[in-house]
C-alpha cells in the first residue's frame, strides 16, 4: 500500500517546513551517495554511517556527547528506495501536523520523535548484541507523525496505490491504514525480523518507539486547554481599526458575541447533508454530529475557541439516518448522512 494522497485540508497556507525537511533529507541523501561512490564502496560507506549514523552503544553509554548523531542519522537513508519511501510518507501526513501544530513546534517535536525512536531502537540492539551497528532514516521520526496524525484526524481517508495484479487506487479511512501498518511492524518484531537499519535489516522497534511518541503527543496535544491550543486561531479574529485611537484601549472582539448561521439542509436521493458555519475550531475532529429521532434533529457539537452546539431540523420524512463523515474547510462544516430505508 502505496500512499499519495489524503483529504483533510490545511487552515494555515502552504507546509514550508514539511517541504524543507524533505529537501534537507534528499540533499543529505546525494552527497552520501557522492562520498560512497552510491554505495559502492564499501569502506566509505562504513566511514560515513559509523560517523553519522546512530550507533546504539554510543547512544547508551556515551550520551549526551553522542546526541548530534541521533539528530545527523534522522536525515541519513541506506538506498533510493529507503528515501523516495520515508519522503513519501513525510509529504503525505507531515504537512497536517505542521499545520496543526505551527512550524516551530513541528520541528522540535519531529527531532524529538526522532529521538524517541532513537532510544527505543538502541537499548533493543544493545541488549541483542549488535550495538555496533549504525542506524540512519527518517522513519523514526515519520512515525512519530503517523501516530500524531491517526490521534488528531481520525476521520481521514488516505488515498492509496495498491499493485495486485493490477495497480489502482483506492480510499482507506486512516483507522484503518495506520494501525494495519502498526500492527505489521509488530509483527515484523515480535517473530524475530527485527535488526538494525543499514547492512542486516529494519529496524521496526525504532518504528513503534517513534510511532508511540507521537500518538502520546498528540493526546497530550488534544488534552491542553482550548486557550493554549487555539491561541494562534484566536490571533486570526483580532480586527485592527483604520484609526487608531492613542488613549483607547486595544479590545479583541470575541468569538462569542459572533452567532452562527441557522445550518442549511441539503436532501439528495440517498442522503442528507448539513452544512455549517462554525469559526475557531481546528478541524473536523473537533467537531461531533448526533441525530436525535424524537425531534428529528442533528445536534452538531463543536470545541474551538468557543463551543458551538447547533441543531439542523431534517426533514419529517427522515428516519433515523446515519452520520458518515464530517469535512471541515474554511470555518464550513459539511456534514453527510445517509439514508435509512423504512
Amino acid at each position: 500500500m502505496f500512499p499519495i494522497h489524503d483529504d483533510i485540508q490545511r487552515m494555515h497556507g502552504r507546509p514550508y517546513v514539511n517541504y524543507g525537511m524533505i529537501a534537507i533529507n534528499v540533499i543529505v541523501f546525494i552527497w552520501e551517495a557522492s562520498a560512497t561512490s552510491f554505495f559502492s564502496d564499501p569502506r566509505a560507506t562504513e566511514d560515513v554511517f559509523m560517523t553519522y549514523g546512530a550507533v546504539p552503544s554510543r547512544i547508551v553509554n556515551d550520551f549526551p556527547s553522542s546526541a548530534p548523531t541521533i539528530i545527523t542519522s534522522m536525515f541519513m537513508h541506506g538506498g533510493i528506495a529507503h528515501i523516495i519511501g520515508n519522503m513519501v510518507f513525510l509529504f503525505v501526513f507531515g504537512d497536517n501536523i505542521e499545520d496543526r501544530y505551527g512550524k516551530i513546534k513541528y520541528i522540535l517535536i519531529y527531532l524529538g520523535w526522532g529521538a524517541a525512536a532513537a532510544f527505543a531502537h538502541s537499548f533493543y540492539a544493545v541488549s541483542t548484541g549488535q550495538g555496533e551497528i549504525p542506524a540512519v532514516g527518517a522513519s523514526g521520526a515519520i512515525s512519530g507523525i503517523l501516530g500524531a496524525y491517526l490521534v488528531m484526524y481520525p476521520r481521514a481517508n488516505i488515498l492509496t496505490i495498491i499493485a495486485v495484479f493490477f495497480i489502482y487506487t483506492v480510499r482507506i479511512p486512516v483507522l484503518v491504514y495506520i494501525p494495519f501498518w502498526f500492527i505489521l511492524q509488530l509483527i515484523f518484531a515480535v517473530i524475530g525480523q527485527l535488526g538494525p537499519a543499514g547492512e542486516t535489516g529494519v529496524a521496526y522497534l525504532a518504528h513503534i518507539g517513534g510511532f508511540a511518541a507521537g500518538a502520546l503527543t498528540g493526546l497530550a496535544w488534544k488534552a491542553l486547554p482550548n486557550s493554549v491550543k487555539y491561541k494562534e486561531a484566536s490571533k486570526e479574529v483580532q480586527v485592527k481599526p483604520m484609526f487608531r485611537n492613542p488613549i483607547a484601549r486595544n479590545v479583541r472582539p470575541r468569538i462569542e458575541d459572533v452567532m452562527p448561521a441557522t445550518p442549511e439542509v441539503i436532501e439528495g436521493p440517498d442522503y442528507y447533508e448539513v452544512i455549517a458555519e462554525i469559526r475557531g475550531v481546528s478541524d473536523a475532529s473537533d467537531i461531533s454530529a448526533t441525530y436525535e429521532a424524537e425531534t428529528r434533529q442533528l445536534r452538531i457539537v463543536a470545541r474551538g475557541t468557543r463551543r458551538y452546539e447547533l441543531l439542523a431540523k431534517l426533514p419529517d420524512t427522515a428516519v433515523n439516518p446515519v452520520v458518515k463523515h464530517i469535512q471541515y474547510v474554511n470555518g464550513i462544516a459539511r456534514i453527510r448522512l445517509a439514508k435509512n430505508s423504512i
